[in-house]
């Protein structure tokens, strides 16, 4: 089997696999449908981007649906970015607006129409001048822009995401976020690959060229496997928050033009909120509830959400998921040490203080103590 032959093979496969992964997003019962169903799209447009890889073009008119195929990456990232807001944004829904995602696709397409659909130039003629035509470099050079726009666009949602889930939810888990920031990470490196590649598609090289494809179709193989893998063994990955919460930074302004007698009433209230905050937490023990957020907390404690996150955000300077992890480490060393607990497992105890990970546990109490749950309670 030749390089070529190897090429068209992992192409096929790989095809044959996003598309199977396409079916299963569109069918599989979610709460987040939409999330879904842009994933699958993806995938779609990633099997018509690597079906390049064993279509070949023998007439004119296959000639020009061929470059219309090529054309169809440009949708690849768009969704992509569109599936991170779905699956970082609970009530996040498409509108009209987001359609403006397509106008890079039908500014390609009409730039080829005079000189590339249009021309009735012989094919075999037209061919060997096509890959130098600047409406080609055009393409590549739009593609890599795009790319880093919407690479750049994502990491920034991850970002905010992160925090307002930190400053709002208790959950100790936060394996959405790792998943989309594995995913955004894989794909910048894979795509630097595929840039690699493009680069040596100039330089004269064949050989070369041609186990830079092998190389981008197998990474697309492993990639596209890899999200199966994920997606079967981490199913409650979709947890969005909603879009309407603010983090504290973008309330504060807002507070800080209040006067200096005005800041001192809001101190010495603070500090009373701040006492009957920790009064409660340590008595009626809210943070055993693994699905704590702040709403639940400002309701049960009679607090507006805003001002109870600015108290813990900004007055304690706490993220609302440390501070309450905090009290639920503190409730596991409690129980640690009790020798008439010993017999409760490391597992037992870190569901019965509100965690639903073991890693989120060892993580948080190692972070608090700088020991392991286990090496603590030898130590005790």
């Amino acid at each position: 089997m030749d390089k070529l032959d190897l090429l068209q093979g992992i192409a096929r496969i790989s095809v044959f696999i996003s598309l199977l992964l396409a079916f299963f997003l569109f069918t599989v019962k979610t709460e987040n449908k939409l999330a879904n169903r842009l994933f699958a799209w993806f995938f779609i447009f990633s099997a018509i981007d690597l079906s390049g890889f064993f279509i070949d073009a023998s007439t004119r008119l296959e000639l020009n649906l061929e470059i219309f195929r090529a054309t169809a990456c440009l949708f690849g990232m768009p969704l992509f970015y569109l599936f991170v807001l779905a699956v970082c944004y609970s009530d996040f829904r498409l509108k009209w607006k987001h359609l403006a995602h397509a106008v890079p696709f039908v500014v390609v397409n009409l730039s080829f129409l005079p000189r590339i659909y249009l021309n009735d130039t012989d094919l075999d003629t037209f061919l060997p001048s096509l890959n130098r035509m600047p409406e080609i470099y055009f393409i590549q050079i739009l593609i890599e822009f795009q790319y880093v726009f919407y690479i750049v666009s994502v990491f920034l949602i991850l970002k905010k995401y992160r925090e307002i889930y930190m400053e709002n939810y208790a959950n100790a888990s936060t394996s959405t976020y790792k998943w989309l920031f594995q995913i955004t990470c894989v794909f910048l490196a894979a795509h630097s690959i595929v840039a690699l590649k493009n680069i040596i598609r100039y330089s004269g090289f064949r050989e070369v060229f041609l186990w830079a494809n092998v190389l981008v179709g197998s990474i697309a193989l492993f990639i596209t496997c890899w999200f199966i893998m994920k997606a079967l063994k981490h199913p409650e990955l979709f947890r969005g928050v909603n879009s309407k919460l603010k983090l504290t930074k973008d309330i504060l302004p807002i507070e800080n033009e209040n006067t200096i007698e005005a800041k001192e009433h809001q101190d010495e209230a603070a500090d009373v909120q701040i006492s009957t905050l920790k009064q409660y937490m340590a008595e009626k023990e809210p943070f055993l509830d693994p699905s704590l957020t702040i709403q639940d907390l400002a309701n049960q404690i009679d607090i507006p959400v805003r001002d109870l996150s600015v108290l813990i955000n900004h007055k304690m300077d706490q993220h609302f998921f440390d501070f309450v992890n905090e009290y639920r480490i503190q409730k596991a060393m409690s129980i640690l040490k009790d020798q008439s607990k010993s017999q409760l497992t490391v597992l037992e105890i870190l569901y019965e203080v509100g965690f639903n990970s073991k890693s989120s546990f060892n993580t948080s109490f190692k972070k608090y103590t700088n020991l392991t749950p286990t090496a603590y309670r030898n130590a005790s």
